[in-house]
């Protein structure tokens, strides 16, 4: 079953990518690699902020987590031409914009792994960092970047 039939039996739609808010790429190729940039979550069009375990909590921040991994599929194949082009996950970093003391980052990253790997299978397991910091983009409440194979390279 390639990416775009499991998506159809999952009911996903994938969203619109987003378009990048400086000077960058939001996605580049090297070799079969695809490295995209940040993602960020964003509600009616605004960023969603805040601190988690302060301004908001684990499952909130896991669901943010969750619907940026859709983003990156969105702007992987976007960038590689189609949805089928994408053989895999390589690796995830998740940010997490933390309250002092919140240790659950690969709790939230989860999210984001997590649906993944409902996605690709085997080839959604991936390597991955999850990261706490004291701020983010635009006051973010989460950032998810990550490497995607390509079937066939370049």
């Amino acid at each position: 079953m390639n990416l775009s039939q499991r998506l159809t039996e999952l009911r996903i739609t994938l969203p619109a990518p987003g378009m990048p808010a400086g000077s960058y790429v939001p996605a580049r190729h090297h070799g079969n690699l695809l490295h995209l940039s940040g993602h960020i979550p964003r509600r009616e069009g605004k960023v969603v902020t805040g601190r988690v375990g302060q301004d908001m909590d684990l499952e909130t921040a896991r669901e943010l987590a969750r619907g940026l991994a859709l983003e990156l599929v969105a702007s992987a194949a976007l960038a590689a031409g189609g949805v089928d082009r994408l053989a895999g996950v390589v690796k995830l970093v998740v940010f997490v914009r933390s309250a002092s003391g919140f240790d659950q980052q690969p709790a939230v990253a989860n999210g984001a792994s997590d649906q993944l790997v409902e996605l690709f299978g085997e080839a959604g397991r991936h390597a991955r960092s999850a990261i706490g910091v004291s701020e983010l983009p635009l006051g973010a409440a989460v950032e998810v970047e990550g490497i995607f194979e390509l079937e066939g390279g370049r």
